[in-house]
């Protein structure tokens, strides 16, 4: 069955792109980026912020939009059975050369995943001047690390959130 990613959560305030490599299916029914409870985006990112949670999608998109951060899918569509990376096919690629002439102002793009990344070398080119990273996902299916070790490494976002808010004022 084919997958369309959901539209881009970006504005012309946007410094650090945040990519997964295609909705999954509770978030394509929902709208919404992360649905899944499983998931452990939105604690995480709520959490490298010293925010408090919220399980409201408005507080989410908020939270995104106060630290400048946006939101997309490296893939534009694809088949894919269930919400698995693994059994992505006939991928298509979101236009990122159109999006970063749109949004000039993103600087950092982190994958959040190794898919993501995987998908995005395979059929795109870095932009000049922006910085890229690969972060570990934040899928429940990934095992690998402990939700502990995942934020660590997601404290890279919001170090860089951080300085960027710093430097604006």
């Amino acid at each position: 069955m084919l997958k369309k990613a959901l539209p881009p959560l970006i504005d012309n305030s946007t410094t650090i792109l945040i990519m997964g490599t295609m909705a999954g299916e509770q978030s394509i029914a929902k709208q919404e980026y992360y649905a899944n409870r499983g998931n452990l985006f939105w604690k995480i990112l709520f959490a490298i912020f010293e925010e408090e949670f919220s399980a409201s999608y408005e507080d989410r998109k908020a939270l995104v939009r106060k630290y400048k951060i946006g939101l997309w899918n490296v893939l534009e569509s694809c088949k894919r059975e269930g919400s698995s990376d693994a059994k992505i096919t006939e991928e298509k690629i979101n236009d990122f050369e159109k999006l970063h002439k749109q949004y000039p102002n993103i600087k950092y793009v982190f994958f959040e995943s190794k898919a993501a990344a995987k998908y995005f070398e395979k059929h795109s080119a870095p932009q000049k001047g922006i910085v890229y990273t690969t972060l570990p996902s934040t899928s429940g299916l990934n095992a690998g690390l402990s939700t502990a070790e995942k934020m660590e490494q997601w404290k890279a976002v919001s170090q860089i959130a951080l300085c960027k808010s710093i430097e604006d004022q």
